[in-house]
């Protein structure tokens, strides 16, 4: 094939129709024409005109070539060297199998059935065994795939790691489905020959084989095993029936099983079901119990116990504003150790002038409910309500001078209100009620409750803080279980 400077296209439509130079664009390449325009506008025939253009020649045919030039490649063999490597495993292998010898890998070819580990191939066997005839695929070429698969088993006893062979055709040989099947590709040499420069285009039909490697290798460890037969048992939920008969035996403390029960469970607060926390003042420590509609809360049994986180920096604080004198309405000691001793025979202020000794409502001093230990409560309605001071009988906490100092003081509950905003303005009794209400359970509760329970003011504090400090119309709403004191 040599190149023209002056060539026409066959025949339009391939080229550009024209009437002058003007109608060609020098430089322009279109793919149907071919080549490149020259500028000038030549005759095509007797009535048409098209664009000259610069193309080598002659346009190459689509025949197909008949038959195979190299039909004896059926017969030529390859060698196919294939090396892995299991990283996990630190293990490394060939296909050359080490007990194969020289001599027996010169003479060797591969066949699926006598010889499946030799990695010598004949041309045509592995066509045959992609199930095409060599002789077809030659003419159009082809892509064939030769896939080798490692399937090993790493364990001393049962090593084995050998490799599996397969062939398959890759491409798509139907020239229905495809407009070039097979396998082709373009080769050109470039010459001068007499000052005029030349190409030969070669169209090379062949057969292209694609090696592709799979593998997969395990080994027994006692690791994996442990970890695949908790795994399961976890699916199952035995871990957590196991882990209960443990936990509930000897070999864990009566604090450890305490602790595991507490993390168990999540608990959920709402007004059918709830935590409540108990303080007793005979008992050291804070008991957390779940609300019930059958018992008293002062007889239903606690689901833990813990100790009390007391609040002794706020403590402190008030403990000095009102020993520096800022608060002159109660009298102070000097040289008190472990808490405020007030001169009982000195009655406190009340907001209606009376003192302390004439209460606003008769407390009970004997004959209470069946539930009160220390005979200062009142019957309740409600059974989370039904709660007393102490466990057993014995003296009421109301009696303490240290619950008239901290909880019923009119000048410690304002001092604390203006603790927490100085700027607050105390405009009516219910705001110091509800003070001597949070008061009571920063002093009998300490910093936070356990679990996120209710704590729970014992019936005679509640009617001794209302005794102290009223409402109006002589209303109370009772514990709200979704808030933290009554009202």
């Amino acid at each position: 094939m040599s190149l023209s400077q002056r060539t026409k296209n066959k025949a339009p439509p391939y080229g550009k129709l024209c009437r002058t130079d003007k109608d060609c664009e020098k430089g322009f390449s279109n793919q149907i024409s071919h080549g490149v325009q020259t500028g000038a506008c030549v005759k095509f025939d007797v009535l048409r005109k098209t664009c000259e253009v610069s193309a080598w020649c002659p346009i190459e045919n689509k025949k197909k070539p008949r038959p195979a030039l190299l039909a004896s490649a059926e017969n030529f063999t390859v060698m196919i060297k294939n090396n892995i490597r299991f990283p996990a495993f630190n293990y490394i292998r060939r296909n050359i199998l080490p007990e194969m010898k020289d001599t027996e890998l010169k003479g060797c070819l591969y066949n699926r059935y006598t010889n499946p580990y030799c990695p010598i191939f004949r041309l045509g066997d592995i066509v045959n065994e992609a199930k095409e005839n060599f002789a077809n695929v030659a003419v159009e070429g082809g892509v064939i795939g030769i896939q080798i698969n490692w399937d090993c088993d790493l364990n001393r006893i049962f090593h084995s790691c050998l490799p599996k062979y397969s062939f398959r055709r890759l491409d798509e040989k139907e020239s229905n489905r495809t407009l070039y099947p097979g396998l082709n590709f373009r080769l050109a040499r470039y010459s001068t020959v007499n000052g005029v420069e030349q190409r030969t285009l070669f169209k090379m039909y062949g057969i292209r084989f694609d090696v592709m490697v799979f593998g997969k290798a395990g080994k027994f460890s006692i690791i994996q095993l442990i970890i695949y037969i908790g795994s399961t048992l976890s699916y199952y939920a035995i871990t957590t029936i196991v882990l209960d008969w443990l936990i509930g035996t000897s070999c864990y403390s009566k604090e450890a099983k305490q602790n595991y029960s507490e993390r168990k469970f999540e608990p959920v607060q709402d007004m059918q079901e709830c935590f409540l926390c108990v303080s007793f003042v005979d008992k050291d420590n804070l008991r957390v119990v779940k609300k019930s509609r059958k018992k008293r809360l002062q007889e239903t049994k606690p689901l833990s116990i813990h100790q009390r986180k007391n609040d002794m920096a706020s403590m402190k604080t008030l403990i000095s504003v009102l020993h520096c004198g800022q608060s002159t309405s109660l009298p102070v000691q000097n040289g008190l150790s472990g808490g405020l001793k007030i001169d009982e025979n000195q009655p406190s202020r009340q907001s209606n002038g009376q003192s302390a000794d004439t209460p606003l409502l008769e407390m009970p001093q004997s004959g209470g409910p069946v539930w009160c230990q220390c005979g200062c409560c009142q019957p309740a309605a409600t059974l989370h309500e039904q709660l007393c001071c102490r466990s057993s009988k014995g003296r009421c906490i109301t009696t303490s001078p240290l619950f008239s100092t901290l909880v019923l003081s009119r000048s410690v509950l304002e001092t604390a209100l203006f603790y927490v905003d100085p700027l607050a303005e105390l405009r009516e009794g219910a705001q110091l009620r509800h003070g001597a209400y949070a008061q009571f359970i920063r002093w009998r509760f300490g910093d936070s409750t356990p679990r996120e329970s209710i704590p729970v003011i014992p019936s005679c504090c509640v009617w001794r803080i209302r005794a102290e400090y009223p409402s109006p119309d002589g209303n109370y709403s009772g514990l709200r279980l979704h808030q933290v004191t009554p009202s």
